[in-house]
């Protein structure tokens, strides 16, 4: 019979229930589309439309085996490519690297080195780039795997009044944020779609996804659906909290493991990455001082070094430290809270109260103020000179030049072929142009975040002492107290206390503005909430207004339950960050000290020597001009062994930037191995770290330059006086 009334409602024009069920699916796609948009990264949705331009240029197939994987990283990540988008994007993209690199090379500089670090740079891009998916898969898991022991917690929490997995994935989807949210609301949609006719059946799919990497969410996800079948009550309890119990014993057993093999990959990052570098440039100036011919000029060596130090460098250090990052197990991060509540948005501004008016104002612009001015003193020795050839300052009665533009090997020339800037003035000059990058970005970072991180650490404080709260709070509800009255006990007995101040805060919009609870911790103007953004707290508030439903004495469990929940996930969060403390700690040494001030006296000494080459390279060349080059072949072929040397001034920047970056890079590493895919954090130590290395590297630079520019001046002193 329904065979045939569909067949007859087809035949008449009429709507099939086919048609109904296609028609709904493209609206919850499209619905779902929309909400992928809105919180996959940029970056993501960027590299899809580059992948899917690279496969209309270049299709190339990968390996039966290596397709599978790109497709399922491709699934994880939610990103819509082909494993053959992703394969011509790694190539063509690489090629391209080639052809422009080398046709520039040759055209701009003719320049084999120029050519064939293009060359090598296209190829290096060719491995991470095929890798990019199972890379961006990578940092998803990490992502989401940080939010896992809250989306246990949330379901184990809500399921423990509602005996409802849909409901629980539900609850634990509004109050996560990306990645993991999307994943469980995609969860829903696919049995809205059709795609899955049960929950169940569309969670079994999606933790298929991780069964390679983290079996006790998984183990933990089972454990909250057997407990939908349990006969008594007691039972089905005891099964939700060995649930949450699971994951947090599997937690901190990884965690541990993954400390211990920690040790060698950093020792092993920090001295490929930093100090072998760094040592090398003790060298270098040796080096280049003793080499000749057109194509190592001073300019060409420094754009050498540049390339290697501020460009190879930098990027292979970050590849190394992504894949130590890509076997951090799950753990327990925070996140960006002015994300998920707009109403925070504001305070990434730096903020003026004028009257009762608050006027925000872009941390940009202060940044690239900052960026600017600092930038112009640090290229004025190259404006002045180009203004005015022949202008020069004399420092310490005379002992040291502004500028110290020479020519070529000491000899007379005129004073546009002049080389430089070799003087001390220029050098300390050149400061300014590290300072603008360290004290330029590093600003708008911490001016970002600095606000916001505010508004997190009273919230988490709130949060440390929350459990305790709940604890009380739930026995004032044990005690047949109304809710309107327990959070006012609740408040009495705990002020003077951050939580107090919570419920204080409740009990006075419930009993001077008439509020109900639902609406004295929830309204969008004088809510409680509005005042502590805390996705915990926000949970457990909803929590205590549905179980309070069913009576106090349930909400009273409830609330006593979470409150033992949150102390556990503390307890192992606090054992986590002590096992990685003393990673953290030799790395928080490398990015505040160790880096700036070795890269700072390698600087100083640098400069010392190529005072000296280049004073006696003067000087002999003098002697030779005035004894004449016949009786003195000897000294004519000295003169001929130094070369121009590198110019302080371009050295101490190409060092200086490279400070810089590998402090980023640093910082990146070690946040993310203490609080996996934390942003606001990273942000808050990126400027915070970025200010203090680039402040240390310039002052420690400019002393050590000043001390050995006068230890060399002696030296020249006492050679030429002899």
């Amino acid at each position: 019979m329904a065979k045939y009334k569909e067949k007859l409602k087809a035949e008449l024009g009429g709507v099939t229930e086919k048609a109904k069920v296609i028609k709904k699916r493209k609206v919850i796609s499209r619905e779902y589309d929309e909400f992928k948009k809105a919180f996959l990264p940029k970056h993501m949705s960027y590299y899809e439309k580059i992948c899917n331009f690279s496969a209309k240029v270049a299709k190339i197939k990968p390996a039966e085996k290596k397709r599978a994987e790109l497709l399922r990283s491709i699934d994880i990540c939610h990103l819509q490519i082909t494993p053959e988008g992703s394969y011509g994007f790694a190539l063509f993209f690489p090629v391209l690297i080639m052809l422009l690199g080398t046709l520039v090379s040759f055209i701009l500089f003719a320049s084999m080195f120029f050519a064939m670090f293009f060359v090598v740079l296209g190829l290096a891009l060719i491995y991470p780039l095929m890798q990019m998916p199972n890379f961006l898969a990578n940092r998803w898991r990490m992502k989401a795997s940080n939010q896992m022991v809250q989306c246990i917690f949330y379901i184990v929490t809500y399921m423990r009044h509602t005996s409802n997995l849909e409901r629980g994935i539900e609850f634990a989807s509004d109050h996560l944020a990306t990645p993991l949210s999307l994943d469980l609301r995609k969860v829903l949609w696919d049995v809205e779609t059709g795609k899955f006719d049960a929950v169940k059946d569309s969670l079994e799919d999606y933790l298929k996804t991780w069964k390679e990497w983290n079996r006790e969410f998984i183990e933990s996800f089972h454990l909250v659906e057997s407990s939908l079948y349990e006969a008594s009550e007691n039972k089905r309890l005891d099964t939700l909290d060995k649930a949450l119990t699971v994951i947090l014993t599997e937690t901190y057993e990884k965690m541990l493991h993954y400390a211990h093999d920690l040790q060698s990959p950093i020792t092993m990052l920090h001295m490929l990455g930093v100090i072998l570098p760094i040592l090398g440039l003790v060298i270098l100036p040796l080096v280049v001082s003793f080499m000749g011919g057109e194509d190592t000029s001073p300019v060409r060596l420094i754009l050498y070094i540049g390339l290697i130090y501020n460009i190879a460098i930098p990027f292979g250090v970050y590849y190394l430290g992504r894949i130590i990052l890509s076997k951090r197990p799950t753990g327990y991060g925070d996140s960006d809270i002015s994300e998920e509540n707009p109403e925070l948005k504001k305070y990434k501004k730096i903020l003026i109260k004028l009257g009762k008016k608050e006027i925000g104002i872009n941390p940009i612009f202060i940044s690239v103020l900052v960026f600017v001015v600092l930038l112009f003193i640090g290229l004025s020795p190259l404006v002045m000179h180009f203004l005015n050839p022949g202008f020069e300052v004399r420092l310490f009665n005379g002992a040291f030049e502004l500028l110290g533009y020479i020519c070529p090997g000491g000899l007379e020339c005129a004073l546009s072929d002049r080389i430089g800037p070799y003087g001390l003035g220029a050098s300390i000059l050149s400061l300014a142009i590290t300072l603008s990058a360290g004290l330029g970005f590093g600003s708008y970072f911490a001016l970002r975040s600095g606000n916001v991180i505010k508004i997190r650490n009273k919230t988490k404080k709130l949060e440390d002492e929350f459990a305790s709260a709940l604890f009380q709070l739930g026995n004032r509800l044990g005690d047949g107290l109304p809710a309107e009255i327990a959070f006012g006990r609740t408040a009495e007995i705990m002020e003077g206390t951050t939580s107090g101040d919570f419920y204080s805060m409740v009990n006075r919009n419930i009993t001077k503005l008439g509020m109900s609870v639902r609406e004295a911790i929830f309204d969008g103007k004088v809510g409680a909430l509005i005042f502590f953004p805390s996705k915990i707290i926000e949970s457990s508030m909803k929590v205590l207004v549905e179980s309070i439903k069913k009576g106090p004495r349930i909400a009273a469990q409830a609330l006593i339950s979470m409150s033992q929940y949150i102390k556990e996930i503390h307890r192992v969060n606090e054992r986590l960050k002590d096992l990685l403390s003393e990673i953290i700690s030799s790395m928080q040494s490398q990015i505040k000290f160790l880096t700036p001030a070795i890269a700072g006296i390698v600087v100083g000494i640098t400069s010392m020597i190529t005072n000296i080459l280049t004073r006696l390279t003067a000087q002999i060349s003098s002697v030779v001009a005035e004894t004449g080059e016949g009786g003195t072949a000897g000294i004519g072929g000295i003169v001929n062994l130094f070369g121009s040397g590198i110019p302080t001034y371009y050295f101490q920047i190409v060092v200086g930037l490279y400070v810089v970056q590998i402090t980023y890079i640093l910082v990146v590493i070690s946040n993310n191995i203490e609080n996996g895919e934390d942003k606001l954090t990273e942000r808050y130590n990126i400027g915070k770290d970025l200010v203090r290395s680039a402040l240390l590297y310039c002052f420690i630079a400019a002393t050590v330059m000043i001390l050995f520019n006068f230890v060399a001046g002696q030296i020249m002193s006492g050679v030429i006086g002899g």
